[in-house]
């Protein structure tokens, strides 16, 4: 009898210890617990990418803006086929601001940024830079990084030695003027960012001369709406 039960016993665990073996020997199913454990990183790196490029784009797109700004302002007047000198006024300005922010409708614009354009221009009585002008538009509220047109405008006020980063600046000769744009854009994530990067501050500036002779002593001249005024 004890012989007998222990065959019926060395029966079952070699039984089990066959069931292990071919447990352990079973391949079924390793694809899908291998996609399980790879999945939260090709999930995390693909909204991250998308993220990247989406923002390189909203950048692009901004810098474009910028330069596009710069080139309509400094054409102002071009179509002005009278024999006088033209002066560029407040709707003059307006018109091509406008434009700005129908090119950054597909971003909001308007809504999450800020377009400022200036006249750089010389005084040559006092040897000075100063902003003659200065017209803003959307809806952030931003001051421009180098003046205005009323207290800080390099006559009154601080000193502008010149506008752009860095120490190498735009200035503008005798007779002549820049049109100096500068976009501050409020980014915000499409995701919730795995790696922290959240809403970022674009900006972009850009800078243009005037392409034919204008009218620079009285500024801008028409009736001010106020509606792009920087104050």
């Amino acid at each position: 009898m004890p012989s007998a039960l222990s065959n019926t016993g060395l029966v079952k665990l070699r039984s089990k210890l066959r069931a292990m073996r071919e447990l352990f020997a079973n391949r079924d199913g390793i694809s899908i617990v291998e996609f399980a454990l790879v999945l939260p990183v090709l999930l995390t790196m693909g909204l991250f990418g998308t993220e990247i490029a989406r923002m390189a784009t909203v950048n692009m797109t901004i810098s474009q803006i910028a330069l596009s700004l710069a080139d309509n302002a400094s054409r102002l007047g071009q179509t002005d086929n009278s024999g006088v000198t033209p002066t560029i006024t407040y709707d003059n300005v307006d018109s091509v601001l406008a434009g700005a922010l129908r090119d950054g409708e597909k971003i909001d614009l308007e809504e999450n940024g800020r377009v400022i354009l200036s006249s750089l221009e010389y005084n040559a009585f006092q040897d000075k830079q100063f902003i003659a002008w200065q017209r803003c538009r959307g809806d952030l509220v931003v001051d421009s990084d180098y003046g205005n047109d009323t207290d800080k405008n390099g006559i009154n006020g601080p000193v502008i030695a010149g506008m752009g980063p860095g120490a190498t600046q735009i200035t503008a000769q005798n007779g002549q003027a820049v049109m100096y744009v500068e976009i501050e854009y409020t980014y915000s994530a499409l995701f919730e960012n795995p790696f922290g990067s959240g809403d970022k501050t674009l900006r972009k500036e850009a800078a243009f001369l005037i392409r034919d002779d204008r009218n620079l002593g009285p500024g801008l001249t028409g009736t001010n709406s106020g509606d792009s005024d920087c104050a």
